[in-house]
């Protein structure tokens, strides 16, 4: 997972700029569309995107579509029964069959979002293809981010976009097609941004995402900020948040004021009393649903992707993000995440969260424990403290 020049990242917020974007490349592409999606629902949105994949393939185009079988679940099976029938080469990923059925194989989904078009345009982020209306308490959009890449970044992009195919189609038992095309990734530098495709997985990345944030963290020098809906990270990055503002960093955490999991969300305000005793600032962001995972270092890193920081997206998802080493495009995030929380987000402090009630504290440590005890099922509780 190279650093790479010569690329152009270009910041998409919200369903409103990346649905469309999504689909005028679809519909620019000649030859081929690669697509990794966790959500892939059946709702307006999903029927954009799907009638624009039905295009490309009477045009001519090579469509492949890989969905997790547990993010994907609630989507209609004539949804992409359809899709297969138009043409769309469409494959699931670790199929849920089982409803009742535990198991650390079971929890190890795909739960990346990527899209490939010609080897020359990719979208790398944290939005599922499904409305970004859905809340019902809000007349807001969920809040999310991704990004449209150009570059040599994108060769290992397709490169493990290529592998996880490989990989589904022999489990299930399929062969590559006669006619298929051998698609060749444009290496010419697209823009000046330098840029790092960064994945983890249960093989040779598996702390690679973790690593990132730890390294960007460990280097800042005057502010870190950092946007997550499912905050639950282990004692090495936490220690290295700690350092920071020990030092005299800025650490902002923007975390979800609205909570689709409530015990996640319980578990994590466990961890408050130490961060706000650090002088770190929690903010919670109550306008909407917030679902993105970004960051941003010095005004001089930022990720942008998939990778929640929570033992799921740190030890059994398959994950990707991109890492971008630019003072305008950091500026440009940070700046978009200022405004959202100027306008949705509610700071927590330090004295009105230690006048919590003795029920609220119990509700929260014992959310904390059961995420504890499932983090000790699946592997992941030696890097809790």
């Amino acid at each position: 997972m190279k650093i790479t020049d010569g690329n152009r990242v270009t910041l998409l917020k919200n369903g409103a700029e990346f649905f469309p974007a999504v689909v005028a490349a679809i519909d620019a592409a000649a030859v081929d569309v690669r697509i990794e999606m966790y959500i892939f629902f059946d709702d307006a949105t999903g029927i954009f995107i799907a009638e624009a994949l039905v295009r490309a393939v009477k045009r001519g185009v090579a469509v492949r579509v890989l969905i997790d079988g547990i993010g994907s679940k609630a989507t209609s099976p004539a949804f992409f029964v359809a899709m297969r029938d138009a043409g769309v080469n469409l494959m699931v990923f670790r199929p849920d069959h089982r409803r009742f059925h535990f198991s650390k194989t079971r929890l190890r989904r795909n739960h990346r979002k990527i899209v490939l078009i010609d080897g020359r345009v990719g979208f790398v982020g944290g939005i599922n293809f499904i409305d970004d209306m859905t809340d019902s308490l809000s007349e807001h959009p969920r809040f999310d981010y991704a990004v449209r890449v150009e570059g040599p970044v994108l060769m290992d992009t397709y490169h493990s976009v290529n592998q996880l195919w490989t990989w589904v189609m022999l489990r299930h038992l399929r062969r590559k097609p006669a006619d298929e095309p051998a698609l060749t990734v444009d290496p010419a530098p697209a823009g000046n941004h330098r840029a790092q495709f960064v994945v983890r997985d249960n093989f040779r990345h598996r702390h690679a995402i973790e690593a990132i944030y730890r390294q960007a963290i460990t280097h800042a020098q005057s502010s870190v900020l950092i946007v997550c809906a499912y905050f639950l990270p282990g004692r090495r990055l936490r220690r290295r948040l700690l350092e920071a503002a020990a030092r005299g960093v800025k650490v902002t955490i923007l975390l979800q004021g609205r909570a689709d999991h409530p015990l996640l969300q319980l578990a994590t305000r466990a961890l408050y009393s130490q961060l706000l005793g650090a002088n770190i600032t929690v903010c919670e962001y109550q306008k909407s649903m917030m679902h993105a995972k970004v960051a941003v270092v010095d005004d001089a890193w930022a990720t942008v992707g998939s990778s929640n920081l929570d033992p799921f997206s740190l030890f059994l998802n398959r994950e990707a993000n991109i890492a971008v080493f630019d003072t305008g495009f950091a500026r440009q995030l940070r700046e978009s995440i200022m405004a959202e929380m100027e306008t949705g987000g509610v700071i927590c402090m330090a004295e009105d969260w230690h006048k919590r009630t003795r029920w609220v504290r119990l509700q929260s440590w014992f959310a904390y424990g059961i995420a504890r005890w499932v983090a000790g099922l699946i592997g992941y509780a030696k890097h809790w403290e």
